[in-house]
């Protein structure tokens, strides 16, 4: 799963948490609980993840760091695919139309393999992959 750690700081005038993500150096968000505040960093990170995308940048590489007010965020499993899609893509050099004659899909439909906010199909994804030269691996785990 691809994550980033979030930094949680608690808003002193207004209550609540103030969002943001060190590594990006850019992009904020607010929530009133801790509960929203992790949905919100999950979007917040979507958010970030596919700006750099959509500007074909290179992605931050991920820190660690330590302290009480830093939160693990992932991103869900369709996205994670598609960012690991994406670095493979920009590591292989390859040209979109390259990729999608190789895979058979539609620029169109190939655009969407990369939009967050899309959901593509897994067969397509794993065609992206495989054009690549990689594939998808699952692993099942019990719930923390």
């Amino acid at each position: 799963m691809v994550s980033f750690q979030a930094l949680f700081e608690p808003d002193r005038e207004v209550g609540g948490f103030v969002i943001t993500f060190p590594d990006f150096g850019w992009g904020v968000s607010q929530a009133n609980t801790e509960d929203e505040a992790l949905v919100m960093a999950e979007d917040l990170l979507a958010t970030m993840i596919g700006d750099h995308i959509e500007q074909s940048q290179e992605l931050p590489v991920a820190t660690k760091r330590r302290g009480a007010c830093y939160r693990q965020i992932s991103l869900p499993a369709l996205q994670s695919a598609k960012v690991e899609l994406y670095q493979a893509f920009r590591a292989s050099g390859m040209r979109k139309a390259e990729l999608g004659r190789r895979t058979g899909i539609r620029k169109s439909n190939l655009e969407r393999l990369f939009d967050l906010r899309h959901h593509s199909r897994l067969d397509q994804l794993e065609a992206a992959f495989s054009a690549l030269k990689k594939r998808i691996w699952f692993e099942v785990r019990d719930a923390a």
